[in-house]
């Protein structure tokens, strides 16, 4: 805007303000810088999510695979806990085994010439013990379960020849064994029966070996 002055003829212009430049600065600069500001946040932001995204998508690929790692190392551990239970089984029989190899080896040198072993078993009952405990300075007695073993055999024979002899001796033997003698408490013969095998008559002896409490 000017001025015109009408001695002079001409126009002049109107003296600047610091005001009027402050007040024009502030409409029209301030919203521009903070549009700007604006615009670069907004950018930043659309950058950071981009990124974050992005890492969202590698931890959903990598949970994934290790979710795969995890069912096979869960299932590892179900296999080395089987095979463990099955260690535990195979040494618990190897233990068995070992146990009654030798009294089966000493059974078996002892049999008499003319017996056929029929069948073998063994049997386990529980039976109370009578066992003395200290408490207090004094002797008390108490019962404890202790496991008796029987083992039981049946041996065939010719009925005609003199087994009843023999099983005889074949106790007696058996009793007196370095190997099986010093285990048993008594060997005693449960039956004798007339029986039939292979379609020949026979005669049959239930023969229970007992061995001692705990052994």
């Amino acid at each position: 805007m000017f001025t015109i002055d009408l001695l002079k003829g001409q126009g002049r212009p109107v003296r600047t303000r610091p005001k009027g430049i402050a007040i024009f600065v502030a409409t029209f600069v301030v919203p521009m810088l903070v549009a700007i500001l604006m615009a670069s946040y907004y950018y930043s932001n659309r950058v950071v999510i981009s990124i974050n995204n992005q890492n969202v998508a590698n931890y959903t690929t990598q949970i994934e695979r290790l979710a795969d790692t995890l069912k096979l190392k869960e299932s590892w551990e179900r296999d080395k806990i089987n095979l463990s239970n099955c260690l535990s089984d195979v040494a618990s029989s190897i233990g068995t085994h070992t146990q009654w190899s030798p009294i089966l080896v000493s059974l078996v040198q002892n049999l008499p010439n003319s017996a056929v072993l029929n069948s073998l078993e063994i049997k386990q009952t529980l039976i109370n013990k009578k066992a003395s405990a200290i408490a207090d300075k004094k002797d008390k007695t108490t019962d404890t379960s202790v496991t008796v073993r029987t083992l039981r055999m049946r041996l065939c024979g010719n009925p005609n020849s003199d087994f009843d002899r023999e099983i005889k001796a074949f106790r007696d033997r058996l009793l007196a064994s370095n190997v099986i003698g010093t285990k048993l408490e008594d060997v005693v013969i449960a039956s004798q029966t007339n029986d039939t095998m292979d379609g020949r008559n026979v005669i049959s002896y239930d023969i229970d070996c007992i061995f001692k409490p705990g052994i």
